[in-house]
């Protein structure tokens, strides 16, 4: 970019979006959101001066970037993690997958404590979700349910890391093999976060992505899929763009000449155009160039921001392990690093106060606070009212948590000043049950 267009945009971001000053009490500290400054206007009014403005160049660079820094081999983008979660699901109800496809009426174990796009592409595509509690410890996934849940209907395991924290991949993987599962990793809120050495998202057969405005990284709207398998990776692509048996680069316009191919299983001429072959029930989830410039400079301060939440998590959890009579604290999965997305809280039976009291009380003084998502998906309205078939196990942790659980954020906007604010927020509120 021209280099007194660049200084324009320096100086405009330092004028009228640089760090404005706290003011305690009156300033609202979300639990998540977004951090950035004039180097991302810099790279998004490139990607707009380009003129391309839909996937192009940018959006290449960012597939390439993200999957080496997994270490994975295929990354595909697309425009939000609720779309990558689709294309997942979608993907292996594919005919071709032939045998391995799983079928209408199947079961795929997951989580009633997760967020709604992580169930929804499984009523869609007519699956049935099957509820496996969580441990309260870490909110994620109770292995030691599984066996009781699996049946011969179950084809896949379908489970997020919560806030971030890896669940027991080790156990999940292993009951996989011993069951010939697919695996999905939802890893919307936890990208950077490390199980044994190793980043989540390349554990499972396909894994996704989110980097709405609130997640680690942001690209406004958007989101991946990420897979080593080639088969996978080939169908993903397909269903994002129309369901075409070819991939083209956005305004790619060539013909093979063999003549041969998916032709064959088609009623369509020999000579059609192999843009406008259709192998797949397909959609348009690609994302732009726009988007794509934003995340790659976004990627490039994952590891800063990673250790910004890692900070305030450890503060946050050092203020409030004084008052463990009334909480229950995060706590990570063995053998993880986790990249915290936000940090959990949970009530203690016998709690003098409820979560009403306190989640008002810190609203009241400005620091946002979130429930733990759906909480319990199979209470929520559109399960009701739309009838969706399901089979659970017990749910007694989920429905405590839905009854006791809260968070607030450890993203990268909340600095020194912002998190002791937060602190004496709960020691102000705390103090009268001591």
């Amino acid at each position: 970019m021209d280099k007194k267009l660049a200084d324009l945009i320096r100086s405009w971001h330092k004028k009228k979006l640089s760090r404005l000053k706290f003011m305690p009490g009156q300033v609202h500290i979300p639990a998540s959101g977004k951090s950035f400054d004039h180097k991302e206007l810099i790279v998004m009014t490139e990607a707009v001066l380009d003129g391309w403005w839909t996937e192009g160049r940018f959006a290449s660079e960012f597939e390439s970037r993200l999957a080496k820094l997994l270490g994975a081999k295929y990354c595909i983008m697309t425009n939000s993690g609720s779309s990558a979660n689709l294309l997942s699901v979608s993907a292996l109800v594919s005919y071709n997958l032939a045998e391995r496809r799983i079928r209408p009426g199947d079961e795929v174990i997951t989580l009633a404590a997760a967020f709604p796009t992580t169930v929804n592409p499984l009523i869609l595509k007519g699956l049935t979700p099957v509820f496996i509690d969580i441990d309260l410890a870490t909110v994620n996934v109770d292995v030691k349910q599984l066996d009781k849940l699996i049946s011969s209907k179950t084809k896949a395991i379908f489970l997020p890391h919560h806030l971030g924290n890896p669940f027991n991949v080790q156990a999940v993987k292993g009951f996989c093999r011993r069951h010939n599962l697919w695996l999905i990793e939802d890893c919307c809120d936890a990208l950077g976060s490390r199980y044994k050495n190793r980043y989540v998202g390349t554990f499972g057969d396909l894994a996704t992505f989110s980097f709405y405005a609130a997640h680690h990284i942001t690209t406004g709207e958007g989101g991946a899929v990420v897979t080593n398998n080639p088969q996978l990776a080939k169908i993903v692509r397909s269903l994002r763009d129309w369901g075409r048996e070819y991939w083209f680069k956005t305004g790619e316009d060539r013909r093979r000449d063999d003549g041969v191919g998916a032709v064959k299983l088609s009623q369509l001429p020999a000579d059609y155009d192999d843009k406008f072959i259709f192998s797949e029930i397909g959609y348009n989830l690609k994302t732009t160039d726009l988007q794509a410039s934003l995340g790659l400079v976004q990627l490039a301060k994952l590891e800063k921001f990673a250790g910004i939440r890692q900070g305030n998590f450890e503060y946050l959890y050092q203020k409030l392990s004084r008052f463990g009579q009334f909480f229950m604290l995060p706590k990570a999965e063995t053998g993880s690093d986790p990249s915290w997305f936000g940090f959990l809280i949970t009530l203690k039976p016998n709690c003098p106060f409820s979560r009403k009291d306190i989640v008002d009380y810190l609203h009241q003084n400005n620091v946002g606070t979130r429930m733990l998502f759906a909480g319990n998906i199979t209470k929520q309205p559109y399960f009701i009212t739309h009838k969706v078939k399901y089979r659970k196990g017990d749910l007694t942790n989920t429905d405590y948590v839905l009854k006791n659980s809260f968070w607030v954020g450890v993203y990268q906007g909340i600095d020194k000043e912002k998190r002791e604010y937060m602190a004496k927020v709960f020691e102000n509120f705390l103090s009268r049950y001591i």
